[in-house]
């Protein structure tokens, strides 16, 4: 692998369009149990993290690699290690995005890094995207993704972090594997590890399917939502920790700070801290 060639990608930039329609929404509502509670009528607010049921890779099935995912190359660039997963993000809300709106998107690589890990080499690549309406930018976000190679034969995985345990509310996720398909269909993911038990327990070694990251940051604020409807939430940061499985449920929880921002976190079924997040809200 060639460090070098990989760090041509920054600055490379995509532009697309898309436009915020109902029946994602109303198909997500479903699936979160929102259906009472969440509008997909036209003009109607869209919820955070919904807009990324849009702008979906629309891979050919031709490029699909072995895994799932699109063949690497095009605007991302082609880390030649196995693995590749959604390690977090930072995102701010300037304006609500709403149903009906055609949005435009403008992703720049803005950055590239290798390093070397217990479990050997790792890639973190960043992208920025600027989502825009007819009038202005409405939601800025970075998102981090890490590639890595399949982990060695008795190769030990890094310690598990402790949860915390003073949340003032939580919630219990059952990730069962409609749940998980449904959040793959609507996202048009194609990822092996989240609905395809032979692939993921045989050659990527995991003990189950893989809740996917995106999905638990979604439920982390869909949590805050439930808990403060009247909060406007202006940035959130996560960051993912452990993979949790769909052989055992898992909590989402959350607190208010002293200093007014919101602190959020999933745990799973051992106490184990598996995302962190953090919303600044008015």
């Amino acid at each position: 692998m060639d460090p070098q060639h990989l760090t041509d990608w920054v600055g490379r930039t995509e532009t697309r369009s898309d436009r915020v329609t109902p029946t994602p929404v109303a198909a997500m509502a479903a699936t979160l149990d929102r259906d009472a509670n969440v509008s997909a009528d036209p003009g109607a607010p869209l919820p955070l993290l919904w807009h990324w049921l849009y702008f979906t890779s629309l891979a050919p099935q031709r490029e699909i690699g072995p895994d799932g995912h699109a063949k690497r190359g095009g605007f991302l660039p082609p880390v030649p290690l196995p693995r590749r997963m959604w390690a977090g993000g930072r995102l701010e809300f300037l304006r609500p995005l709403r149903v009906g709106d055609v949005l435009t998107r403008l992703s720049r690589i803005a950055g590239v890094e290798v390093k070397e890990g217990r479990s050997g080499t790792l890639v973190f690549v960043t992208v920025r995207h600027e989502y825009s309406d007819a009038a202005d930018v409405v939601l800025t976000e970075e998102h981090d993704i890490v590639y890595r190679d399949n982990p060695q034969p008795g190769a030990k995985s890094p310690p598990p972090q402790p949860a915390p345990t003073d949340a003032a509310f939580s919630r219990e996720i059952v990730p069962d594997p409609v749940l998980l398909f449904r959040y793959s269909a609507l996202t048009f993911n194609g990822h092996r590890i989240h609905y395809d038990r032979s692939y993921v327990t045989e050659v990527e070694g995991y003990p189950g399917l893989v809740v996917h990251g995106p999905l638990i940051a979604t439920l982390l604020l869909d949590l805050l939502a439930r808990e403060m409807p009247r909060a406007r939430v202006r940035t959130f940061e996560f960051r993912a920790v452990r993979p949790v499985f769909d052989t055992h449920r898992f909590t989402v929880c959350g607190k208010r700070n002293d200093d007014g921002t919101v602190a959020l976190w999933a745990r799973d079924h051992e106490g184990w801290l598996a995302m962190q997040a953090q919303a600044r809200i008015d």
